[in-house]
């Protein structure tokens, strides 16, 4: 072996390869693969995604997942490319074709947890095998030490479709031998045996065996000799590690001696068949099944009825969906696993940045996100300098003098953080969120807060329920804690208790004290999660456990305080006042406290509240807060200089695949806050109308008025464009039926996932199909559609304003697959639904002539086709233009809207407080966004746009007097844009920025 010294590389080559190698998107599409959606159907819409002015695809997760995944979340492999999406062949092509056209490929990685799967997750069928002894017991955040003594040494497996005694009594659990493993199957699917219990099986009718074959038959002296190895094994919860590995070594050569003897020896293999069948009963005969019971008693996992889960599971789950079990990415064996394949591609170029889901799933977020771009930088320069590792001293001192320079953040990383309220992202080494702030601030710009309490006294009237949001948000919090949930608290009530019987002033808190405080400390979190690691405390994360304390001191007077000042202990650990042992302790009950608290909100505040509380639920989005209704143009200019001081290149979403609704289905719905009066009284009608369609369920009219307030306003959202017929088209039907099943089991009021009323979910789906399709469907849609259609233009013009909000605005646009034309779906799974790709790339070379640089038109000549797709907007080709228009003009100008400033415009005159401007600037590049807001009131007619002097009057935009120009070019209609000078800067009239089209981007004219 050579000693020579590894040769230094050539680091000012390497600087540069990883400034070349770290790309920035301009602008991202999602793109939702699946079987129906492969590599191969990515490849082919790339051309137009260019044309689109795209410049990175962003992709949903590529590697192997469950079989028919539609959305790639249940990964069951990190190290192969999902096979059902065309595997890697495929996928080089497609890699290829990005490269060709000069994009980058955004990868969505999972870092949180992978599917449970049992056949093909190798890591999960392996604990499976071994348990504790497994080499990948660490990679799963698995309790081998739970409260219940029947669990210790094993894993809850809650996936029985009913109680585990029937389920084993009907024969529905069978033995079964292949490939020289012996696996008990359950409804398709095979989980393994701890080898040591093969021999139970397997020795049974021995003696026939030995009678028949003769003691010195060679097939029956291996058999024997296979037998006496696996007796031989190590217990799975043996834990000296010389004995985990002779176990693992071991087990696996009995089991390839036993799969070449079973296809060598016939009469072996028959034995193997029959005292499987001799262990697998008989139904109708219970003490038949005996056997099969006692040896799932000892294997290394528990077998359940599914509904067990909420009490008992013992594994950290994604949210309470127990087919997806929580990964300690923590550990460093299993971070390198997880990311090979990944950093694989990351150093070959091939994948240029990584959204990473769930980043509030991880025990340390922060230092996960550090230990991936140190991988980054290792795969890049790996890439860029082959066998000449960078030295680490000069790494340190590349990121003392850029911090944010590829030495720091070699790749492009954004991550999955929902911010509530005010929050800000810790200092991360990450770009930024992947936009639900930013959807966020629109919503609220487009939402009238001068209506909250008329929009709000509407919703009372009608449903009569008259409860503030917070209390629903706490009711529901807490429904979460005794449900779905109720085990991962357990776990944490019984660490605090371990916890407080190390301490003398806190031992006499009993477990139930405890666990009711800590419940309603966590019910109480104002955020998502704090971020308390080894590194220490934050002044945020004090401030929002202080508040969760104070919160729920408030409601709960009755209970002892003191209980409340431990729990505040041990949440915010003060290292100068503990020994170490007892500040570690600590520590680690906080990290995992932190791994519960955003699973809570999720389920209590998104999946559960957004469905009860239905006053606007346009404000019921990912990230959003319905108390918050509405905001100013300030406030949006304020959100927005933030942005592009802290993370100017941050994804910024409109629509993504967890969105409760499409992009323009919401902004439609704002409308309904600038028209309290008009909706109350349509709603009424409606509702008198629609008397007949109710049912009654448990003596109560069934849908409730509450869930029946939300069916309209659903409706409202997702009637097609252009639809003036009072016929509801055929999809539509089913698409709001499967909606409001969804959404009332959300709720968990009169059904739920867990416990469904099929008397109430019946009830629903018959008020929507009799509503819509029904003898009185013609009289109420004939009263529905008018209101809807002045509702449904006013929401085009607001769709329109917040797509060039997001392509001017700091940040990195992003677009959810399709919605480059009208995007009113309803919740997941209907907006996954298939994209026509083909229609759009027709309409888009339809466009071309009008987006052309090169071969620019007459501005008269453009204004007027402009003209016309407003007013045909139905068809999409508007929206559609408005998007390309604006991407090729980020296109052209890259550092402009990357690197520029962000400069707020006062906008003035009698309209001044219905339109928003801002400016991006770069030197003397100048591009103003104008676009209108609150805009049911600036139509003389349904139909009319806000365009032209006759809304804006003298309203102005006030430009800084920085910005010299004296004229400036309309990328929409090509328009000359006049400024005025004045003395305290020039200004431009919306009456010439909003002439024609009403939503403009200007751009400085050259001379």
């Amino acid at each position: 072996m050579s000693t020579e010294p590894t040769a230094a590389p050539d680091l000012a080559a390497l600087r540069d390869a990883l400034h070349r190698g770290r790309r920035v998107p301009t602008a991202t599409y999602r793109l939702q693969l699946q079987s129906a959606f492969t590599f191969e159907d990515a490849r082919a819409v790339v051309a137009y995604l260019a044309r689109l002015g795209i410049s990175d695809a962003y992709a949903s997760p590529l590697f192997r997942a469950k079989p028919g995944s539609t959305h790639g979340y249940d990964v069951c492999d990190f190290g192969q490319l999902n096979p059902e999406l065309g595997g890697e062949p495929a996928f080089t092509a497609l890699a290829a074709e990005l490269a060709a056209g000069g994009m980058g490929l955004v990868v969505d990685f999972v870092p949180n947890h992978m599917a449970v799967e049992p056949v093909l997750n190798p890591w999960w069928r392996d604990v499976l095998e071994h348990g504790p002894a497994s080499a990948h017991a660490r990679f799963f955040d698995i309790d081998w030490s739970p409260e219940k003594p029947e669990l210790r040494g094993k894993v809850l497996l809650p996936f029985l479709g009913d109680h585990y005694g029937r389920v084993l009594e009907r024969g529905e659990l069978a033995l079964e031998f292949h490939g020289g493993e012996l696996a008990v199957v359950y409804a398709g699917l095979s989980r393994p045996l701890d080898p040591k219990c093969y021999p139970a099986v397997l020795r049974r009718g021995l003696d026939a065996l030995r009678a028949e074959a003769g003691e010195a038959d060679l097939h029956l002296q291996e058999f024997l000799s296979i037998l006496t190895a696996l007796d031989n094994l190590p217990a799975a919860t043996d834990p000296a590690p010389e004995r985990v590995a002779e176990r693992l070594r071991e087990s696996r050569f009995a089991k390839e001696r036993l799969a070449r003897l079973a296809d060598a020896a016939p009469r072996v293999r028959q034995h193997i068949d029959d005292a499987l069948a001799a262990v697998n009963g008989t139904p109708d005969r219970p003490d038949s099944f005996d056997a099969l019971h006692a040896l799932l008693e000892v294997q290394s996992y528990r077998l359940s009825y599914w509904k067990t889960a909420a009490h008992e599971i013992n594994y950290r789950r994604f949210f309470d969906i127990n087919q997806l079990a929580g990964l300690r990415v923590e550990e460093p064996a299993a971070f390198a696993a997880m990311h090979a394949l990944v950093l694989q591609l990351v150093g070959a170029g091939t994948v240029t940045g990584l959204r990473l889901d769930h980043i509030d799933g991880l025990f340390d977020p922060a230092g996960y996100l550090a230990r991936l771009q140190d991988a980054a930088f290792d795969a890049r320069a790996a890439a860029a300098a082959p066998g000449h590792p960078a030295p680490a001293v000069w790494r340190a001192a590349e990121r003392e003098r850029d911090p944010d320079g590829p030495a720091a953040r070699p790749l492009y990383v954004v991550v999955e953080k929902i911010l509530s309220g005010g929050e800000a992202l810790p200092n991360w080494p990450a770009e930024g969120t992947t936009g639900y702030d930013f959807l966020n601030d629109v919503s609220r710009l487009q939402v009238n807060p001068r209506n909250a309490r008329a929009v709000r006294q509407v919703y009372v009237r009608f449903t009569e329920r008259p409860d503030p949001f917070a209390d629903v948000v706490y009711d529901c919090k807490k429904l979460i804690t005794w449900t779905s949930l109720a085990a991962e608290l357990n776990v944490l009530a019984h660490a605090l208790d371990r916890l407080s019987e190390g301490d003398r002033r806190a031992r006499d808190f009993t477990l139930d004290g405890l666990r009711e405080a800590l419940r309603e400390v966590a019910v109480c979190f104002p955020v998502y999660r704090t971020y308390v690691d080894a590194a220490g405390t934050s002044d945020t994360d004090r401030q929002v456990i202080d508040q969760a304390i104070r919160r729920a001191r408030q409601r709960n007077r009755a209970t002892e305080e003191s209980v409340f000042d431990f729990v505040r202990g041990a949440l915010l650990p003060d290292r100068a006042a503990l020994s170490e042992e007892a500040y570690r302790a600590r520590l680690g009950f906080a990290m995992k406290f932190q791994q519960y608290t955003g699973p809570l909100q999720a389920k209590g505040l998104e999946d559960t509240a957004f469905y009860r509380y239905n006053v606007l639920v346009s404000l019921n989005e990912v990230g959003g807060d319905p108390q918050r209704f509405g905001g100013t143009v300030a406030q949006f200019h304020q959100a927005n200089q933030a942005r592009c001081e802290r993370a100017p290149r941050a994804m910024l979403a409109t629509a993504t695949h967890d969105t409760k609704r499409g992009e323009d289905a919401r902004a439609r719905l704002h409308v309904l806050s600038e028209v309290p009066g008009a909706w109350g009284r349509r709603v009424e009608r409606w509702a008198a109308i629609n008397t007949d369609c109710r049912t009654t369920v448990d003596a109560a009219p069934a849908p409730d008025r509450n869930d029946e307030y939300l069916f309209y306003q659903a409706l409202v959202g997702s009637w097609p464009a252009g639809l003036t017929e009072p016929v509801a088209p055929p999809e539509l039907v089913p698409r709001l039926k499967d909606y409001m099943a969804k959404a009332t089991r959300e709720a968990k009021v009169h059904t739920s996932w867990i416990t469904a009323n099929e008397g109430y979910d019946q009830a629903v789906a018959r008020f929507v199909e009799e509503a819509l399709t029904g003898p009185r469907a013609r009289e109420f849609l004939t009263r529905f559609v008018p209101f809807q259609r002045r509702v449904a233009h006013a929401g085009m013009i607001n769709s329109l304003a917040q797509l060039v909000l997001k392509v001017a605005s700091p940040g990195v646009p992003d677009f959810y697959q399709g919605t480059e034309l009208w995007d009113l779906s309803l919740v997941d799974p209907d907006n996954r639904r298939p994209v026509d790709y083909g229609h759009r790339a027709a309409a888009l070379a339809e466009l071309e002539p009008c987006l052309d640089d090169r071969a620019p038109k007459p501005p008269a000549e453009q204004a007027a086709a402009v003209a016309d797709w407003l007013a045909n907007w139905p068809d999409g080709r508007i929206k559609l233009f408005v998007t390309a228009c604006g991407l090729r003009l980020r296109r052209s100008a890259p550092d402009l809207f990357l690197n520029g400033a962000y400069v707020p415009l006062a906008v003035e005159g009698e309209r001044a407080d219905h339109a928003v401007a801002f400016a991006r600037r770069l030197g003397d590049e100048w591009v103003v966004a104008v676009v209108p807001r609150l805009v049911a009131p600036l139509s003389a007619s349904k139909s009319a746009l806000p365009v032209g002097a006759a809304v804006w009057g003298d309203t102005v935009v006030r430009l800084p007097p920085e910005c010299t120009a004296s004229a400036f070019r309309n990328a929409f209609t090509r328009e000359a844009v006049p400024a005025t000078p004045g003395a305290e800067g020039a200004t431009v009239r919306l009456a010439d920025a909003l002439g024609v089209c009403p939503v403009a981007l200007l751009r400085v004219e050259r001379p």
